[in-house]
């Protein structure tokens, strides 16, 4: 299959149900970046929420629309990136099979996050054979795609770390054709003759005389050919150090920024702290969140002055406000020339503002959700047909297509 020339990006997320501010500003905001630029799959997790929810898992399947329904109102669009949902794609599951049967046990065990959870979801059971083994899945849903990149915070570094331990392990134990240089061979044709010999030229320099730069142009000029296709691409460059075909590339870790959204309470935006506002929440809901927010302690009374680095709200205008409202409200609350819901009001205004488009976007895609299932059933068609054609060239380099 013909590669669009761009890298690839794999993006999940569980689904939780409505999406709130939290979620717009540390992820979909960025989504919205990434799909601009690069060849994105975003998927929704509920495979991985099973890990969790097993016991009762009525809860996942309106909050699988609903999420979707709020990518969409954001501006994810599936003309630019292909949205899924990851339980039907079943490749994912097969892939994670033949995973573990070379990936040590040791290395699950490891993940830091395996222990965390267990002590933060202390009331859940997890001491289950899927909860161990959703950091493999998770390798699993990124390498299917051959994707180069994922976006993740630092909390899920260590995930991309043991996608790329599992990648290396499989390519060293299945990553050699007996066909190899065949198929090099015929995917050099495709470069046409100009492209082939500068390669052969670059080649024979990194490996007859150690010049790194050479291997470095020789990979760039790999990334930049478009006429072929990712397998291709991999066994030219596995021919370039002579290590045979990498079935996968290994994936690498895209460092998002930090949300910088506060949550109602001045912690971190999240649901299981109850100080969320939701992507489409009703906007008089919205401003009664606001308005009795929580503020600087010191100030009991109106005319005493405030420190605005100790109040919530000030974290919201961190995000919300421009440098002038951020200059009035320092002076008036240190000051005390303004009030708490003085402070507040523009800052209202501005989360409405966010919201207004959104909210209606939600409301059309509510209103016809034929589409937004048509929009998933061709994102899982074009997901899967990626899917499979990986897990074919994993069956043969496993020898598990019994001829």
């Amino acid at each position: 299959m013909a590669n669009s020339g761009k890298q690839r990006v794999l993006s999940g997320m569980r689904p939780t149900g409505q999406l709130h501010l939290g979620h717009y500003h540390g992820v979909l905001k960025n989504w919205l970046e990434l799909q601009q630029e690069y060849e994105c799959f975003f998927f929704v997790a509920d495979w991985h929420a099973l890990t969790t929810e097993y016991e009762d898992p009525s809860i996942i399947e309106k909050s699988v629309w609903d999420m979707v329904i709020d990518w969409l109102a954001v501006g994810v669009n599936p003309g630019a990136a292909k949205l899924f949902i990851q339980s039907r794609i079943p490749e994912h599951a097969e892939l994670q099979l033949l995973l573990s049967m070379c990936t040590p046990l040791s290395w699950l065990e490891r993940v830091p996050s395996y222990k965390d959870q267990q002590e933060k979801l202390s009331n859940k059971d997890l001491t289950t054979y899927g909860f161990l083994g959703y950091p493999l899945l998770q390798t699993a849903d990124i390498i299917i795609y051959k994707a180069g990149f994922v976006p993740v915070g630092e909390d899920q570094v260590a995930h991309v770390e043991l996608a790329r331990e599992v990648v290396r392990r499989f390519n060293h134990l299945y990553g050699r054709e007996a066909d190899f240089e065949e198929k090099v061979e015929s995917a050099l044709k495709k470069m046409g003759k100009k492209n082939a010999r500068l390669y052969h030229q670059l080649r024979k320099s990194y490996q007859e005389q150690g010049e790194v730069q050479s291997l470095e142009k020789a990979q760039a000029l790999l990334e930049s050919q478009q006429n072929i296709s990712i397998g291709d691409r991999e066994r030219l460059s596995g021919f370039l150090d002579g290590s045979g075909k990498a079935i996968f590339p290994e994936p690498k870790a895209l460092l998002t920024p930090a949300s910088k959204m506060p949550g109602l309470d001045g912690q971190k935006m999240s649901k299981s702290y109850g100080n969320t506002i939701s992507l489409r929440e009703n906007p008089s809901a919205v401003e009664d969140k606001l308005r009795t927010m929580p503020t600087d302690p010191a100030r009991v009374r109106r005319t005493d002055p405030g420190e605005p680095s100790k109040c919530p709200v000030w974290s919201l205008h961190e995000v919300y406000s421009d440098k002038d409202t951020k200059d009035w409200v320092v002076d008036g609350c240190t000051s005390a020339k303004i009030g708490c819901i003085d402070c507040k009001k523009p800052l209202i205004q501005s989360v409405l503002e966010e919201q207004g488009p959104i909210r209606e976007r939600a409301e059309e895609y509510l209103n016809d959700p034929e589409t937004v299932r048509g929009i998933i059933a061709d994102g899982c068609d074009a997901a899967r047909d990626v899917a499979r054609e990986t897990i074919e060239e994993v069956r043969d380099a496993m020898h598990l297509v019994y001829r």
